[in-house]
């Protein structure tokens, strides 16, 4: 990313928008926007094989595995603006699994790019799939988008859930409910 045109961009906006950006409050506020852009679109300059980085296990085991309410944070691609909440994601291993950290890790590489929340479940999905040849992979997302929420519709309460399933999570009913019920099980407070 060429941070100094991002800058001049962001200053241009800022003209646009009536503001003057040579006052107090806005002189630093180009490089603080390149910065942050910068790190918000990190996922397209990641690589899924190196997030990984060797912490695939060989592990004979054919249980599920389900790591829950992962937060995520992501900027819409229709309004370049956030959208955030939870990813729960869950796969059965056909001898390959992931170092938990990892998971969180797959689920920021996706989330840092500009998206739509039913592309970024999908993504996830595939990822893992493709990664470590899992004998299913389940995915559901629950995130609250900023761009509905302050802006248009103005609904501050709604709450978009997608999922993606895919092998046994898709084609066995008892293995697509077992994993629903996992990640519905109510919270348990922080230690």
């Amino acid at each position: 990313m060429n941070k100094e045109r991002v800058r001049e961009l962001v200053r241009e906006l800022l003209v646009e928008i009536g503001e003057d950006p040579d006052r107090e409050g806005l002189v630093k506020t180009p490089d603080r926007v390149a910065r942050a852009w910068e790190f918000l679109s990190q996922g397209y300059r990641m690589d899924p094989d190196a997030v990984l980085n060797q912490a695939v296990f060989t592990q004979e085991t054919n249980n599920m595995i389900v790591v829950r309410d992962i937060e995520l944070y992501s900027m819409c691609e229709h309004h370049m603006l956030p959208f955030y909440g939870r990813a729960h994601v869950g796969y059965i291993s056909a001898g390959k699994v992931l170092g938990v950290s990892k998971v969180a890790r797959l689920v920021d590489l996706y989330a840092r790019r500009l998206q739509i929340q039913e592309r970024l479940t999908h993504q996830i999905a595939h990822s893992i799939m493709d990664l470590i040849h899992a004998e299913g992979v389940g995915v559901v997302i629950e995130a609250r988008h900023l761009c509905m929420m302050m802006r248009g519709v103005e609904k501050q309460n709604s709450l978009m859930t997608t999922s993606s399933v895919l092998g046994s999570f898709h084609d066995d009913t008892a293995t697509r409910a077992e994993f629903m019920s996992l990640i519905s099980k109510p919270r348990d407070p922080a230690p």
